[in-house]
């Protein structure tokens, strides 16, 4: 069974750190492009990040440049994001998608090829 499965969020206070994980199963994701996304209360879904599966190219939405990081582990069949100076716009359930096209993940036209059940980060003021 394919599967993405996220972990790592959890209340944070504003100014802290996370690191989120996306691991994969049933499938290898060393082919495949990974995409976070986030989706706020009452908001649209927006692209967070995005990772090649080919050069290692990377993809950061303006609003999380220089405090995201997106990183794989094709070993640990994982990707991850580590969240430094987290504010509370970063609130949201966070999620990770794979696809074949890593310029579909960045602008965020979808459907993708399979999606995790996304974990909540809630960051307090």
């Amino acid at each position: 069974q394919v599967q993405l499965v996220e972990s790592g969020g959890g209340l944070v206070q504003a100014g802290g750190s996370l690191r989120l994980s996306c691991a994969a199963s049933g499938f290898n994701l060393d082919y495949y492009n990974i995409g976070w996304f986030r989706q706020a209360p009452g908001k649209e879904r927006e692209g967070v990040s995005c990772i090649s599966s080919t050069d290692g190219d990377t993809y950061y939405a303006d609003s999380v440049k220089g405090r995201f990081t997106i990183s794989r582990d094709n070993a640990n069949n994982t990707v991850y994001l580590q969240m430094n100076s987290l504010k509370p716009e970063d609130t949201a359930v966070y999620y990770c998608a794979a696809d074949p096209s890593y310029r579909r993940l960045v602008a965020g036209f979808g459907p993708f090829d399979s999606w995790g059940q996304g974990t909540p980060v809630p960051v307090s003021s």
